[in-house]
């Protein structure tokens, strides 16, 4: 029995589906060469970082309390810094998420008077709310502009003094330097930098581009901190922002460098006199670094880490399979089918909510965890809009794992991303089109 069979037979997998995805592989074989020769560098390069610092199975261990002289933890540090080629490293398991992370970046760098410039156009929702505007799901907090309202929140950017400034996308959908050089000013302190789509509809921004940002910043002045968010970008090329000149980056370890493992957690890494004030924000002034419990989780994030390549080439590949496929059947995606990726995300533009909700519903049924669970949209903690989510994982939020969410909006996108191995992803990808094509929502010739 092959596996076009074993899928009929056991999962009443329609066959027309089957065909569609085994010929987009066929067209595929060569890119997915190309990724593997990818995910063969970066993994010699995570491997090099556990040799030098000497990883060994007494960095697995953990303290108690405060957490003082965690050998374990601070051996996860030098290896991040190893691995993302940074002077410090701060890894840690009380970073709730990846907003976390940037916020405690951007909140521990930045004090009353300096300026920020977001020059990749709107941030993601939940950052909205860190930088002072509200998100509390009603259709109405919308400007013309489309950004969110100024609310009450305590404690945002903008209660602090800080200035904020956003430089929106040119026209081709990437950074706009002139536009950048222009905004700069006397006061700008950090220009920030989201590489993945959010949930915008664009491509992921490329190394190319984060690398002519961070030359015509650090051209005009030296001193202009460049801060990357990094999330879904780790591993998918053989260079990490931080080797070409951005000074902070942050992400978080559910994503794409905990591997599937890591049990919660964000890392923030750059350069040392960065990272030192960023512990202070993390903990306190003070403390800083010195204090925080690991809670058990050396083991995995190591090993999460030292797996993260290999995972990191199956959701990439889950990715380009769904952008083929799906362009193939007419919708519009992004990044386009046979594109250059720079994050692991994969945008189809459905057109419908009804297309949108079930994309996602059969996405959660492909899951290994709560697959007879039927997401609906709701109203989440930092979100404009109601979203819609299938999350059927190990690890509760991990989008490295087999993922999708949609926010009820038109013209009704959903992101697709993840997939702990291939076969996995692929299966999602063969789950949503036979639950589509069977509800009349989609045509197979």
């Amino acid at each position: 029995m092959d596996y076009k069979e074993y899928l009929e037979k056991n999962f009443n997998i329609d066959e027309k589906v089957i065909d569609l995805v085994q010929n987009a592989e066929k067209q595929l074989t060569e890119r997915f060469a190309e990724i593997d020769d990818i995910t063969a560098i970066c993994q010699m390069k995570v491997l090099r970082a556990f040799q030098d610092n000497h990883i060994n199975a007494t960095h697995f261990d953990w303290s108690t309390g405060y957490g003082y002289d965690d050998a374990g933890r601070d051996a996860v540090e030098r290896v991040y810094a190893s691995v993302f080629g940074t002077e410090a490293a701060l890894v840690r398991p009380n970073i709730v998420n990846g907003t976390h992370a940037i916020a405690a970046t951007l909140l521990g760098m930045l004090r009353p008077g300096d300026e920020l410039i977001e020059v990749t156009g709107t941030p993601y929702d939940t950052l909205q709310t860190v930088i002072g505007r509200s998100a509390d799901n009603m259709a109405n907090d919308r400007t013309d502009h489309g950004l969110l309202k100024e609310d009450s929140f305590k404690g945002t950017i903008k209660d602090y003094g800080i200035i904020y400034k956003e430089v929106a996308l040119n026209s081709g959908m990437d950074v706009d330097l002139e536009a950048i050089r222009a905004a700069v000013s006397k006061d700008t302190k950090v220009v920030a930098l989201q590489r993945s789509t959010g949930y915008d509809w664009r491509p992921a921004i490329s190394l190319e581009s984060l690398k002519a940002v961070t030359e015509l910043v650090h051209g005009i002045d030296p001193g202009i901190i460049v801060m990357l968010d990094n999330c879904y970008g780790e591993f998918v090329d053989i260079t990490e922002p931080t080797e070409f000149g951005v000074d902070v980056m942050a992400g978080s370890l559910i994503k794409n460098p905990g591997g599937g493992l890591a049990l919660s957690g964000g890392y923030i890494v750059g350069r040392a006199d960065l990272i030192e004030q960023i512990s202070y924000r993390l903990t306190c002034p003070g403390i800083g670094a010195e204090c925080g419990l690991t809670y058990g989780q050396n083991r995995n994030v190591l090993q999460g880490l030292f797996i993260a390549p290999g995972v990191v080439n199956s959701a990439l590949k889950g990715a380009m399979l769904a952008g083929t496929i799906y362009s193939s059947l007419g919708f519009e995606v992004m990044p386009a089918a046979g594109s250059k990726r720079s994050d692991i995300i994969q945008a189809v533009k459905f057109g419908s909510a009804e297309r949108a909700v079930e994309f996602c519903r059969a996405i959660q049924s492909a899951a290994p965890i709560d697959s007879y669970v039927s997401p609906e949209p709701w109203d989440m903690p930092g979100y404009a809009d109601q979203v819609v989510m299938a999350a059927g994982a190990f690890v509760q939020g991990s989008s490295i794992e087999l993922s999708a969410d949609s926010p009820i909006r038109e013209p009704y996108i959903a992101y697709f991303q993840g997939g702990l191995t291939y076969e996995h992803s692929r299966y999602g990808i063969i789950k949503s089109l036979d639950s589509l094509y069977k509800k009349g929502m989609i045509g197979l010739s």
